[in-house]
């Protein structure tokens, strides 16, 4: 509880005292302009400390990236020993997500890992393994592990009695760009259920298989971490960047889109390149680097 206590004060104490980088702000704001919906960003520089934020602190629906509460859930059973992470789950098709997850292509009966399954819901976004998960761990386990860690208003709505009207509002999950920073930054640090529990999530959540958006703007060859959540009307990515000269993490969320086609040039996903293109280039102005020439056709992840 002490340990906890300490995490709330530090991060109502970092907020307080966070310098704005208001040069980057403004290059973000002006970025946004045109944008035909909701858009909130937050950006920190890991090693200065400053930031830079547009409706930071705005409700928005987490779409997939509520994924990232759900395995730290999952971890925090596991660390109580009320789980195993090589412990084995039996399938059954009354689990079944509509969609085309890997998952739902098993069988009734077949089993797996939940190692493997939380695999899934991290790299592959597998909406099957991540009602699993949390119909295993709960939705209100989630909520209180969040509310024990600060989190104000990241929540699980799904599944979840009492939050029936805000889904109605948010849909599975409900957030805001600054706690989405929040927390991969406790995951970095080591500071989420345990440090060998955020070692293990750290890895999970830095082989992503969608890479076709905030990651394709930056080099292959640095380390990234991140999620990313898709409705109609709602994309997002949050991700921690190992940059060069220094980490990095951003959240950009947007809500009530106009343009809701699931194309590579949707407004929303072309916007989400471009934040995260002109903050790699901000926190490295030497970097020469840019995709390949060609590399769109390699980046039809469906």
């Amino acid at each position: 509880m002490k340990y906890n206590l300490l995490l709330i004060l530090l991060s109502v104490t970092s907020a307080a005292f966070a310098q704005t980088d208001t040069k980057l702000t403004a290059q973000l704001q002006n970025t946004l302009k045109g944008f035909n919906g909701q858009a909130g960003i937050y950006v920190k520089n890991l090693k200065t400390g400053k930031t830079a934020a547009i409706n930071a602190d705005t409700l928005f629906p987490t779409a997939s990236m509520i994924k990232v509460s759900i395995q730290c859930g999952v971890m925090d059973k596991i660390e109580k020993g009320d789980l195993k992470y090589n412990q084995k789950l039996i399938y059954r098709d009354s689990l079944l997500y509509p969609g085309e997850d890997i998952l739902g292509s098993f069988k009734d009966k077949d089993t797996i890992e939940v190692s493997k399954v939380a695999m899934l819901m991290i790299t592959m976004s597998d909406n099957t393994a991540s009602t699993w998960l949390q119909k295993i761990v709960t939705g209100e386990y989630i909520n209180n592990w969040l509310d024990q860690n600060g989190f104000k208003v990241m929540r699980v709505n799904s599944r979840v009695k009492e939050r029936q009207a805000i889904r109605a509002k948010y849909g599975w999950g409900v957030t805001t760009p600054y706690e989405m920073c929040r927390l991969f930054t406790m995951i970095r640090n080591g500071q989420a259920v345990s440090p060998a529990a955020s070692e293990r999530m750290y890895r999970n959540l830095g082989r992503i298989y969608w890479d076709d958006k905030a990651l394709s703007q930056i080099p292959p060859y640095v380390h990234t971490v991140s999620k990313q959540g898709a409705l109609d009307e709602s994309k997002s990515e949050t991700v921690l960047v190992n940059a060069p000269h220094g980490d990095y993490v951003f959240s950009i969320i947007t809500n009530n889109n106009k343009d809701q086609r699931w194309v590579s040039d949707n407004e929303a996903d072309m916007l989400i390149r471009k934040v995260s293109a002109l903050i790699w280039h901000y926190y490295e102005p030497k970097s020469d680097w840019k995709p390949a020439d060609g590399v769109a056709k390699y980046m039809l992840n469906e």
